[in-house]
C-alpha cells in the first residue's frame, strides 16, 4: 500500500507561507518561491546576529571616545590606564556611563590617568 503524502505536504507548505507572511508579491504567495525568500532570509538573520554583535561593540567604542574626548584623554589611553588600574568594567557598561553619568565617568578618566 502506498502512502499518501497530502496532509504532511500541506503541512509543510503552510509552514513555509506563514514565515513568508508579509514579503513583497509571489514571494508570499507561491510555495516555491516563497521557500527560497524563506532561505535566504534565515541566511541574512543568520549573518545578522553575528553583525549585531560588531556594530554594538564599535557603537559603545564611538560613545566612550567621544567621553575620553571631553577628559582630555584618548580612548587607548584610557582602555590603557583602566586595565593598568584593574579596572574590569565592559565596554557596554563605560559607554553608558559616559552617556548617562558623566560625572562618574571622568571619575573613572581621572584613575585611568594616575595608572
Amino acid at each position: 500500500m502506498r502512502i499518501k503524502r497530502s496532509v504532511t505536504a500541506l503541512k509543510k507548505r503552510r509552514k513555509i507561507l506563514k514565515q513568508a507572511k508579509g514579503y513583497f508579491g509571489a514571494k508570499s504567495k507561491l510555495y516555491r518561491t516563497a521557500r527560497e525568500q524563506v532561505m535566504k532570509s534565515g541566511q541574512y538573520a543568520y549573518v545578522g546576529r553575528k553583525l549585531k554583535k560588531r556594530n554594538f561593540r564599535a557603537l559603545w567604542i564611538t560613545r566612550i571616545n567621544a567621553g575620553c574626548h571631553q577628559n582630555d584623554i584618548s580612548y587607548s589611553r584610557f582602555i590603557d590606564g583602566l586595565k593598568k588600574a584593574n579596572v574590569t568594567l565592559n565596554r557596554k557598561v563605560l559607554a553608558d556611563m559616559a552617556v548617562r553619568e558623566p560625572e562618574a565617568f571622568a571619575k573613572l578618566v581621572e584613575v585611568a590617568k594616575k595608572a
